[in-house]
């Protein structure tokens, strides 16, 4: 942790969470502070990845193109996007699982993509006030050293929510294909039925791509405007993992 001559204001530390109050009262001042380790970093960009291949993919999937030039048995394009997509669906599933290991025994920024204090007066006075700040109708609610309130919210229950369904309905649906006996059917078979039949477990496995696209979008404005008008580092706080406070 570095230090500069500025000591944080009152009104930001009272914007902060607790662990954040801590954090930022354990110095006079504060230029920037180590938040997001390397395994936490790591996953971030290759899950982003992961889940640019299976969007695109999946658009393809779903809405194949019409037709291909020349004899059929001269093309494997839909093989080939059928691999990219069922590769990329590994890649995410197993990444989450590293991804909660490390919430055990990471630090505790580690462990905010899977605890949301809802039950804190608090957190939900933060939450309103940082809408406001996005939506241009109130002032900066202050630095935040982890994820900020509302960005835990969206997380949690947006994107971890939407990234089980999407793993559980995918699975089931490529259990269809290996057959029954085969381990993603034997795990994944009875999400199905449970759904009334495969076409509605397609069409809400596609729902649930655009779902994560909204999110995306969502995500990539707020960091950057974050990084212009909030005045605290996060684009580059993911490839550092130091969050830096401009002011």
């Amino acid at each position: 942790m570095n230090t500069s001559s500025a000591s944080p204001t009152p009104g930001e530390l009272h914007a902060a969470l607790p662990t954040e109050v801590e954090e930022l009262s354990h110095s006079k001042s504060i230029k920037s502070t180590y938040v997001y380790e390397a395994p936490v970093r790591l996953w971030h960009w290759v899950n982003a990845l992961a889940i640019t291949v299976l969007c695109l993919t999946g658009y393809f999937i779903g809405s194949p193109l019409p037709t291909m030039p020349g004899e059929a048995s001269d093309h494997f394009l839909m093989g080939y996007i059928r691999f990219a997509h069922f590769s990329a669906a590994y890649i995410l599933t197993i990444g989450l699982l590293g991804r909660s290991y490390w919430a055990l025994v990471g630090n505790h920024h580690a462990r905010e993509l899977y605890s949301v204090p809802i039950f804190q007066r608090e957190y939900w006075h933060e939450i309103g006030a940082m809408l406001k700040w996005y939506a241009f109708m109130g002032p900066s609610p202050g630095p935040y050293v982890g994820h900020n309130p509302l960005a835990r919210f969206a997380m949690f229950f947006v994107f971890l929510f939407t990234a089980l369904f999407m793993i559980f309905t995918g699975f089931a649906l490529y259990g269809e294909g290996t057959q029954a006996g085969s381990w993603a059917n034997t795990l994944f078979g009875w999400v199905i039925p449970l759904m009334g039949q495969s076409q509605d477990v397609h069409t809400w496995h596609h729902l649930g791509m655009w779902v994560i696209v909204v999110f995306a979008i969502a995500h990539i404005y707020a960091a950057i405007r974050e990084d212009i008008m909030g005045r605290q580092s996060v684009v580059s706080t993911m490839i550092s993992g130091y969050r830096t406070f401009k002011d």
